[in-house]
């Protein structure tokens, strides 16, 4: 079942991406054991990078947003293919600092002030295209329409939503990617605002309305279709063969300390994978070693 729809307004004006993220948080959650804060901070980033991602070209393409900031989370990190299926973690999946005083979870907090990356690695780009912005509120969703409208010159709106529930578990969890395209007519970017003024948090949203419900309650009075749907998951791309170019490219001297401890064990920080390898193994490795 598709969980991410993409649609264009009729008249070409605005284009719209919906995605319904909470089994990827949830994922996430499982991974990382994550804090309610720190669920909600990378069920953000997963999400954006997600939508971000869907709008990549080819299938080799990849996309990295990354949020580097001094708050409580440390670095929190997401990798997105073209199909929007997407990895990321949490430096600190504890972190988890006091509420707002209305009792929502305080997102900021956990990021605070830094640098937010946007990483693109393309086919057909000699290399990856790497745009940085400073973080301006740390709630995420400000954070990425702020990169678009002062990287990429789009006015975009993005609403992202990560719900909490007593047992840790994700709720529910979604975001909307909402981007005005060349010469937009003043009348659709009129009805975008106004819908705006209405819109509940698409936390909510995703918990009770489909996705092409929740499209057309952003375009509502633009008629406006869907033009593809797809799956994303959260889906890791690590492998015993990247572990081993990874520990051949230590070099020989790292190689040979292993070698002497006898074992060594590389985990992946996006799904939590263990590779253990023998000192037989290493020292086939060590041949291939420059």
């Amino acid at each position: 079942m598709d969980n991410l729809i993409r649609g264009i307004t009729k008249d070409g004006s605005a284009r719209i991406i919906v995605l319904n993220s909470t089994n990827i948080v949830n994922r996430a959650v499982e991974i990382h054991t994550t804090a309610p804060t720190a669920t909600a901070a990378l069920g953000r980033v997963l999400t954006a990078a997600s939508m971000m991602g869907s709008l990549l070209g080819e299938k080799d393409d990849l996309l990295t947003l990354r949020f580097k900031g001094d708050g409580e989370a440390g670095t929190v990190v997401a990798t997105s293919d073209y199909m929007g299926n997407v990895r990321g973690f949490v430096q600190n999946p504890a972190a988890d600092p006091p509420k707002h005083p209305n009792g929502k979870l305080n997102v900021a907090a956990a990021i605070g002030k830094g640098t937010m990356y946007v990483l693109r690695d393309a086919a057909g780009l000699p290399e990856p295209y790497v745009g940085a912005l400073n973080i301006e509120s740390g709630e995420i969703a400000e954070d990425i329409a702020s990169y678009y409208a002062q990287s990429e010159q789009t006015p975009t709106v993005c609403a992202l939503g990560v719900r909490v529930g007593k047992d840790y578990k994700c709720v529910s969890a979604g975001g909307v990617l909402l981007q005005l395209l060349p010469f937009a007519d003043d009348e659709i970017i009129d009805k975008l605002e106004e819908n705006l003024k209405t819109i509940p948090p698409i936390s909510n949203l995703v918990a009770d309305y489909g996705l092409e419900e929740i499209a057309a309650m952003y375009l509502k009075g633009i008629e406006f279709e869907l033009f593809d749907g797809m799956r994303a998951d959260y889906r890791c791309a690590c492998s015993r063969k990247k572990t081993d170019g990874a520990l051949v490219s230590l070099g020989k001297k790292e190689l040979e300390d292993m070698i002497a401890e006898g074992s060594a064990e590389l985990r992946c920080q996006f799904c939590d994978v263990v590779y253990n390898y023998t000192a037989e193994e290493l020292k086939e490795l060590l041949e291939k070693a420059k």
